[in-house]
This record gives structure tokens, sequence and C-alpha cells, in this order.
């Protein structure tokens, strides 16, 4: 069976006053020989810990200077890639575009050839193939597109069906639309 200690009010106000600059375990020491008690270390840091008490020690004394100050990092060299590197992730090509910045490779050449996406919009690859990067087969959908467009299965292998898809998903969007206000 675990015992809880109650602490009195003049215990915590002695422990507010004293325990800046001192370590627990002089604080412990200290509270001990005050009231003649046997409290743990554990005690008093469970005390200091609820009580919301700071000794004020950190692990740096004021001027410390660290041994790395002004050293860059530099990666290690076993898993470093340069800029506009390739990698394969989630079956989608990525193009390191900056430190440790991986975009999708297809959205990067979208951006290039057509700037900043729109937000709430995506770029998808219009006969399903992940691994062809031609700019005509790179198609911008919203994201409630693309939503009506996998719900109905409206995304093709063949390019044309997919922009069709796109087409009728827009179409079904607005008889949505209309529906909605006609109910109101």
């Amino acid at each position: 069976m675990r015992m809880h200690r109650w602490y009195t009010t003049d215990e915590i106000r002695f422990v507010k006053r004293n325990i800046r600059g001192r370590s627990y375990i002089e604080m412990t020491k200290l509270f001990n020989e005050q009231f003649g008690l046997r409290i743990t270390l554990k005690q008093m840091e469970t005390l200091l810990y609820k009580h919301k008490l700071r000794n004020g020690i950190g692990s740096f004394r004021p001027g410390h200077v660290p041994a790395n100050k002004g050293k860059t990092h530099k990666p290690w060299q076993g898993n470093y890639r340069p800029v506009l590197s390739e990698r394969i992730n989630g079956g989608y090509v990525e193009v390191k575009t900056g430190h440790s910045v991986w975009e999708r490779k297809h959205t990067v050449i979208w951006k290039t050839a057509n700037g900043k996406i729109p937000k709430g919009h995506v770029v998808i690859f219009a006969d399903g193939n992940t691994r062809n990067f031609a700019l005509d087969n790179l198609l911008l959908v919203s994201r409630k597109e693309l939503a009506v467009m996998n719900r109905n299965g409206l995304i093709s292998p063949h390019k044309g069906l997919t922009m069709t898809g796109k087409a009728i998903a827009d179409l079904k969007m607005v008889i949505s639309k209309r529906k909605r206000k006609m109910k109101k």
C-alpha cells in the first residue's frame, strides 16, 4: 500500500524560499534537518514537480561556449544526396529541390511550365502511368474533381478517357450544386 505525504503550508513555503541555487540532494538534506523528517530524494523531486518549483540550475553555466559553436553541420556522406537527385517513394519519383526538401517530380515539371499550383488542386497523370512525365500527360484537377473522379471510376489508363472523366466530374459537380440549391 502506497502512502502519500501531505506537506504543510510551512514546509512548502520553506522549500519555495530555499530551492533557488540548490541541488535537489542539498534541498532534501536541508528540508529533513529543518523539519526532523526523512523524506527521500524522489519525494523531494515530486514535491518540486507538483508545485512547479525550479532550482534555477541548468546544465550550462553562464558564459559556456558549446564545442561545436560556429561549425556548420555536414551530413554524413553515406546518405547525402545533392539537389536535383531523384528517388522513388510510394510509387512516385521525387526530386530533391533543396536541403532536406523532396517534391514529386511531376509537380515540379508542371510548376516549371505553368507556375504555382493553386490551393486545393493537384497534378495527376492523365494516363495513370507515374513514369510518364510528358507535359501533356500532366493534368491539373481540383481535389473535389479528383474525389468525384475516384468515386465514379473516371480515371483511365487512356489519356483521352481521363480528360473526358474530368469533364464528367465537373458536370456531376454542377448538377449536385443545382440540386442542393433547389432543395433550399
